[in-house]
This record gives structure tokens, sequence and C-alpha cells, in this order.
């Protein structure tokens, strides 16, 4: 394991660099520390999760491939958890569709359907994670957000500008929207109706008509100054037939002004201490803006000046002075200016500073002012150096003078974020700063095509060459090839296995286009790196918990499978001791027995089985089985993390991705999707209705939102989608509230009904989605007599498929009802494998299907492993797409190395 690999060379190097201080204790509180980061790191290590996807983005009608690699420690394939959950969440974080995958030797891979009934155009997000990650909380999750176009039933394409102004100290909020329709054209004429909306409560709302050029122009003077960063413009044009066509655009970015942040190196500004600062620069909705500008003295004289590099981050180098004060003025790209402030200049202070310009060592720099000198002198203080957790670097050094500088080898870190802290001589930290160490030792990757360019359909032989310092590499890569010319992107603002695992996941915060510092690393990229480090360089693992003796304790336990657990009771709610309890699932015919404890409690482990199987638990095997009673503990919820990478969000989603959803749109009308239709025929028949149930009698005959069968097509779990589908309710702590009581602070749940029963959200969770018929959403009850009999506010009726009505015998009816001691139930199960699709043209052109293949991605694959020779062989067909094919290759191998490569070929 690389993790030994570093500590051991921890002896050898703790004084190696540095004056050795005589005090005991300072040797004793150096160990301390060391001793309990080690044990942190070996008993609680740190799971990450990485998702490789086919592409950066979709449409409503494809399919999302992904591949999950699970990492530990320094990168290594984990094998503490092995489940992982990814989910996809909607725009207004709720949930719509759910996976549970199994994890073999780190890695595991899986899809989503985006079903034209479950999904529209909008800026969604995946996130997934493990039960153990809990342990250390969201900003451990992986997080993408994966932008959706739609070109089933989006019929108008948009591009908006937004922009706020002050009028008479009053701020002024405008749109300039133009619409278009499928070919492009002008939509004129046409009327507009807008709202502005926040937390479902409508702010302001207008009317008007867009001119011969598809414009319309809208404009909110916000008279009573709301805060308005969670607001959202909401529009809808006629688009015939009396339909409307809506669109979302977050306000976010013109609500506040440009900001910029100042971060002083090693953490303070000294009295007479030069220092480096960083500073980053960023518009409201956290994207960089360039800056420049100057800082002057109480004298009006100019210290200095500075320009950002890079997404409006740079740096500049002060020195304050003993009586000065200090302003900073400047200007944004956008023509603004602002008068920011900077950190306040203290005194009796030490700093820790890292030169990272030599490729083999980091000049560490510490330096202090008079004060700290006179208080400090002789006093011993010492450097940790951690890359991931794991501690690499430790020494001492005795404070003589005001600036000490030392050498720090770069081969004692892994490459990947460092984290070097100066602590005093009782433990305290008291100064930091992180560099990036780039050793350019992954693994060696290289694609090799057995032509130079490929006619469409042909054939086409990939081999993959995995190296490890020049030997053949043993990994297992996921590999992608799509066709440019229909997914362009920028490949800066990708995240790939380098730019995640090495950096992201390691930096607190939003990083703006992280693989430009791995996508061609220059000096230039180096320098910007070591920039972003300074400005946002503050790492997730803290040494405040262990130097304090608190070491984390574990709440989420790692996962080795599925688990059913529950209690078995007597009718007098007594637990039985020694019960025996059968769990049975008959399409995998397992069949397992098991004890109850002292409590009643039994549990049946590491579970298999694919999802919605059909699970039996029963206490039948019992003396008097018929006055027991067995329940299910339910699954543990998982609340929707922050989105961290909100500022990835796209606004104009029909331009940015308009290649993509011009094949779309040629693509999915080939495949004769349906698109949605209005039915103005006024006689509706059911099958099933709430009205065959007398307790919900009272309830309207039209419910306010009625969620048709269809639109649960391809759920793998009917609560997953309810909680996207459900309009006007908000899934909050297992309960479903009206959001606009919700939001108002009256926090009564919502009843959910099932067959007219009146069911908890346990129940929902294990319906077959195959068996329901419609839900029906209530957010008032006009009579109050459902809310006032179950003291709830609003209702959710689920309508199951009648069954064909026959004669049934005593002994039938007893089946039907069941008995309390057996429980059937359709728990979340693994996600089924699905295989990508791979067309074979065989022979010429004219002898092969005239349907034109607009595959965009042209081949994926997950599960692609080099041999003992490091290679690996790949075959498939070119679609019709002529221009550049664009092949991603990235992996691990078994001992944490990672590895990716790009490669294009061309097709004429």
């Amino acid at each position: 394991m690389k993790f030994f690999r570093f500590l051991f060379i921890l002896p050898a190097v703790i004084f190696a660099f540095y004056t050795p201080a005589s005090a005991q204790n300072v040797d004793d509180v150096l160990s301390q520390v060391m001793a309990k980061s080690a044990k942190a790191y070996t008993d609680i290590p740190v799971e990450k999760i990485y998702l490789h996807f086919d592409k950066p983005y979709y449409a409503v009608g494809d399919t999302i491939w992904f591949k999950a690699y699970v990492t530990y420690n320094l990168h290594e394939p984990s094998p503490i958890s092995k489940v992982i959950y990814v989910d996809m969440i909607a725009p207004h974080d709720s949930l719509v569709q759910a996976a549970k995958l199994q994890v073999k030797n780190g890695v595991a891979w899986g899809s989503f359907i985006l079903s034209q009934y479950a999904y529209k155009k909008g800026n969604y997000r995946v996130v997934a994670y493990t039960n153990y990650m809990n342990n250390n909380g969201f900003a451990y999750f992986f997080n993408k957000n994966i932008t959706l176009g739609d070109e089933v039933n989006n019929t108008v394409s948009t591009q908006v500008a937004l922009k706020s102004a002050l009028v008479n100290k009053t701020t002024k909020i405008s749109a300039a929207i133009y619409y278009k329709d499928d070919d492009g054209k002008p939509y004129h004429d046409k009327k507009v109706s807008w709202t502005i909306q926040k937390d479902d409560e409508s702010i302001a709302n207008g009317k008007g008509v867009t001119d011969k050029n598809g414009f319309v122009a809208i404009s909110f003077l916000n008279v009573k100054n709301l805060k308005l960063d969670g607001a959202d413009l909401v529009t809808a044009v006629e688009s015939g037939d009396h339909k409307a066509v809506d669109n979302t655009y977050p306000l976010k970015s013109v609500t506040m002004p440009d900001d910029i942040q100042f971060f002083p190196e090693g953490g303070q500004l000294i009295i007479g201490v030069r220092t480096k600062i960083g500073f980053k620069a960023v518009t409201p909705d956290g994207l960089g803006i360039d800056v420049k500008g100057t800082v002057t003295d109480n004298s009006n004289n100019v210290v200095t000046e500075f320009a950002s590099s890079h997404l409006g981050m740079g740096q500049f180098v002060l020195t304050p002075e003993d009586g000065k004060t200090y302003t900073v003025h400047v200007t944004y790209a956008d023509g603004t200016t602002a008068t920011p402030a900077l950190p306040k200049v203290g005194s009796d202070g030490i700093d820790l500073c890292l030169d990272n310009n030599d490729p083999n060592v980091l000049n560490l720099k510490v330096q202090c002012d008079d004060a700290f000198l006179k208080d400090f002198k002789d006093k011993t203080f010492f450097v940790l150096g951690k890359s991931g957790g794991a501690i690499c670097f430790a020494a001492k050094m005795v404070l003589k003078d005001l600036v000490y500088n030392a050498p720090i080898p770069k081969n004692k870190f892994p490459t990947g974020v460092a984290q070097v802290t100066l602590f005093t001589d009782d433990g305290e930290p008291v100064s930091e700063r992180v560099a990036f160490i780039q050793h350019n030792d992954q693994i060696n990757l290289s694609v090799k095509s057995d032509h130079p360019d490929y006619a469409e359909r042909q054939k086409v032989q990939l081999n993959i060459a995995a190296k490890n310092a020049d030997q053949p590499d043993e990994g297992n890569f996921s590999v992608s090839v799509i066709d440019e010319s229909k997914v362009p992107f920028d490949e800066n603002a990708e995240s790939t296995i380098l730019s995640y695992l090495l950096l992201t996941s390691d930096i607190k915060g939003y990083i703006e286009e992280p693989n430009y510092y791995f996508n061609h690393p220059d000096q230039k990229a180096l320098a910007d790196l070591d920039i972003l480090l300074l400005t946002q360089g503050y790492s997730r693992f803290s040494y405040d918990e262990i130097l304090n003796n608190k070491m984390p304790v574990l709440k989420f336990f790692p996962e080795r499978g599925i688990d059913i657990s529950g209690t078995l009771r007597g009718n007098s709610g007594i637990p039985i001791n020694r019960g025996n309890v059968k769990i049975s699932i008959p399409d995998k015919n397992f069949f397992a027995n098991t004890l109850t404890d002292a409590d009643g409690r039994f549990k049946f482990s590491n579970l298999v089985f694919p999802d919605s199987a059909k699970v039996v638990v029963s206490g039948r095997d019992n003396p008097r089985a018929s006055e027991l009673s067995l329940t299910i503990d339910g699954d543990q919820r998982q609340n929707i993390p922050i989105n961290y990478d909100e500022p990835d969000q796209i606004v104009n989603i029909d331009s940015v991705l308009s290649a993509y959803l011009k094949n779309s749109k040629i693509q999915y009308s080939d495949l004769h999707m349906l698109k949605e239709v209005t039915v103005k025929d006024t006689r509706i028949v059911k099958t099933v209705s709430h009205k065959d149930y007398g307790n919900l009698a009272s309830l309207s005959e039209i419910p306010d939102h009625l969620i048709k069968a269809g639109a649960f097509s391809g759920c793998n779990n009917i609560l997953d989608c309810l909680k996207a589908l459900a309009m006007g309710m908000i899934f909050d702590q297992d309960n479903f509230y009206v959001l606009t009581d919700y939001t108002q602070g009256k926090r009564i749940p919502a009843q959910i009904f099932v067959r007219g029963i009146p069911v908890d959200i346990n129940y929902v969770y294990s319906l077959n989605v195959a068996e329901v018929e419609s839900v029906e959403i209530f957010l008032k009850d006009e009579l109050g007599l459902v809310n006032s009999a179950y003291n709830t506010d609003g209702a959710i009726v689920i309508n199951m498929r009648k069954m064909e009505t026959t004669k049934i015998s005593l002994q039938d009816l007893k089946q039907m009802i069941g008995n309390r001691y057996e429980v059937t139930l359709y728990p979340k199960g693994y996600q089924p494998v699905k295989t990508f699709y791979l067309p074979r043209y065989i022979g010429p052109r004219a002898n092969q299907p005239a349907r034109e293949d607009l595959r965009s991605t042209i081949y994926w694959n997950p599960n692609v492993t080099t041999d003992k020779t490091g290679n690996a062989t790949l075959e498939y067909y070119n679609a019709d797409g002529q221009g550049t094919y664009r092949v991603t290759v990235e992996g691990i191998d078994k001992d944490g190395n990672l590895g990716r490569t790009v490669y294009r070929y061309t097709v004429k």
C-alpha cells in the first residue's frame, strides 16, 4: 500500500533539515501529533467516489452511462464499501432517480434512462456516495452538474441576457429574451407572460409580445428591496393550440454585485513582513471575472498594482508598514468598480510560506515580526506535511531570526495536494499553506488505432497500452468514444479522474475549469494552480479534533451488501426471543433462516438481488404464528446535499447545446418518440378512482395534479420518482408537505393513501411500480374532512390497478389480506446492468440498414482491463457522422495509480 511507503520514511526525515531542540516535551508533542494523525488515517480512512460519464451533457430520451471508481487513502481501490448510491437530482433539489450499485474491486457501473415523462430541460446533477462517506459529511460526496436539453417536447428555443442596474437607488432587473421555433426562425408576435418566483411565491408578474425578431424585453423594479438570490424568472410563451412553453431562468447572476476576496499567504498580514496576497474575483453566480486594481496608502501613494491572471485569480506582494492604512481600488471586466477592504494588519505574528517553483523541492519560509521574535526567540516549532490525510514529512526548527528558510524534498509527497502546517511547541497550529505536487507518475496510457482515418460505419480496432514506471500495468479502465461534431464542449471545464481525485476532492469550495490545470500543464497552468491553492487552498483535513483527543466517531458503517432487518413481536407487542424468521427471494431462488435476539431483532446480511425484486420475510415457522407480528425496517433516507458546483449550471441551454440538440431532434423524430399532446375530449375515463373509497369521498373529483402511470416509466421505486413528480409538494424528513404552507412555516405533513387506506412512507417504498395506475395530488381539502380526520395538510392518493372481480373463497380472501407474521416487499436492490448497444455493419454500405446512424456516443465500455502485457483491444463500428471522434480512457490500477488519455481520429 502507498501509505506505508510514505509513512516509513518519517523517522529518517524528522530531524533532517532543522536545528534540533533539547526540550523533551517538544519531541513528545510532535510524536503525539504524528501518532494521532496516523491512527486517524489507518482507523478511519477517507473514501472517495469518482464517476466517469460517456459525455458531458444529454437530452431527454438519452441514456446516461457512467462508471464509478471507489477509492480510499492514496487512491487505492477501496475494500471498505461494497455498495454505492447514485442519485439523479432535479433542478430544485428533488430526487428523480436513484441507483444502488454493487462494488467489486473498487469499481461499479450503471445507467440512467432519461424518460420524457420524468425529465425536462434543465440543470440536473448526479450525486454519488457510500453510506460510510456520511461520516465525513456531504463535502466528500461526488457531485456533478448534468445539463439536459429537450427536443422531444420543447418546440421553442430561447436565448436570454440578464442584467441589473440602479434606478433612483432601486435595483432594476432586466431580461432580454429571443425566441425561435424548431427551424431557428424568430417566434414573432407571440404573447409572453412572466413571473418572478421565490420559494413558490409570486413576487411580480407581467406580460409582453415578441417582435418580428422574436424578441421581448422584461423588466422588474425591486421597490421592496427583496432578496432575490434564490428567485427565478419564469416565462410562458404561447405556442399554438392554447398551449404555452415554460422556461425558468435563475436570477442569482444579477442579484448581487461582483465580489473580490484577499488571502494572505500563511493566513495573516503582519506589520513589516513581506507577504504574498492571493485574490479571487467572482460574479454573483460564482464564476471568475477578470479584475485589475491598485493598493494605495493613507497618503494616497500607489503601493502596488495588480491584475488577475486566470479566472479572476491573481497575486501581489505587500509589506505593511506600521502606522499606515491601505485602500484597494478595483475595476472588474464588466466596468463596475469597488473599494473592498484588505484583511486586517496585525502584529506579533508568524507566517509559513511555500515557493513551489523548483521541480524537486518545496522552499519553505517562516517569517515573523520583531514582537513575535522577542516573545518566542529560541522556542521550538515543528512542521508537518500531509497528503490525503497521511503524514509524509515532519521536522523541528528553533526560532532564531526573523526569517528562516529550508527545503522540503518533494519526493516525500505523492502527487496531489500537500498540506504544510506550522505548530508551536505545545501543538497549536499557527500557519498553513497548501501546494500541489506533480511527479508525472500517473499511468502512462496510449491509444493506437488500426487506421489513421476511417469511413462512416467502418469497423474500428483500438489498442490500449498501459505502463507504470516503464513496466506493463494491469488496470481497470472505462472507455468512451464520442462524435465531437455532435458533442462540442470545453475540455478545460471537464471533471476527470485526475482533476477530481488529485485536486477537487481535497479542496473546499467550487473549482472552475478544473481540467485546465491538467489538460496542458505548462508553466502558466502550474503557476495558476499555485494561485488557486493560495486563494482557495484550505484542505479538508484538519488537526483540530485530533489534537483535542476527539477522534472521529463512526456513525455510519460500511455496507458489505444489502441488509434486510426487522422485529418479530407477539400480539401484545412483546419481542419474541429466538423466534424463527425466514427470507425468500423467488427470482434468485434464495432462501435463508435466522433467529431473533432478546429484543426480537433479526437481520439478513449481504444479500444480492436486483432492484424491485420480490422479497418475502416470514415468521410462520413459529408456534402460534398467527399471533405474531413482523415489521421490516425502512431504508435510511439520505438528505439531499448542497450543490457545491452550482456555478457550472447553464442558463442558455438551447443555444449552448444547439449542435447536440439539432442531432437529437433528428435522432428521436426518426425513433418516433411521442410528444406531449393535449386531449380535448371532455370524457375522462378512469379505471380506478379515489371515489371508490368512502373515507376519501370528500376530496374533489378533480385533483390539483394528476400523475399518470407513464410518468413512472423507468422508475426503480415509486417513492424516488414521486419526490420529483409531486407538483406543489416538498419532501422532507420522510414526509410530503404542501410547498406553499411549508415555506410559510406550517409543517403539517400530507397523508398518503393507497387503495383508500392511510399508509406511511415505508409502505410506499415497498409498492410495485408496475401496479400503479395513477397518483392524485391534493394541495387542499375543500371540505376539510380528510385533514381533520388524519390531522394532516393535503393528500397524496395512490391508485393501484384494479384486479378482475371474481368470486373468491374465504381462504382466498385470507390469502389476499395476508398475515401479520409475513411481509412481502419490493426493496431497493442493485440496479440491473445494462449493455451499451453496438451495431454491427458487415459488407458494403449498400447492403446495410438505410436508417441513419446518428449516435453521438459511438462506444461505451466501463470494464476494460489490461492484461499482464499492459494491453487491451477494443472493436466497434463508427456511426454516420463525419468529423473528429474523441476517445477518452480513464482508470486505475490495484496500487491506486491513476491514468487518463485522450485520442482522436477522423471519419471522412
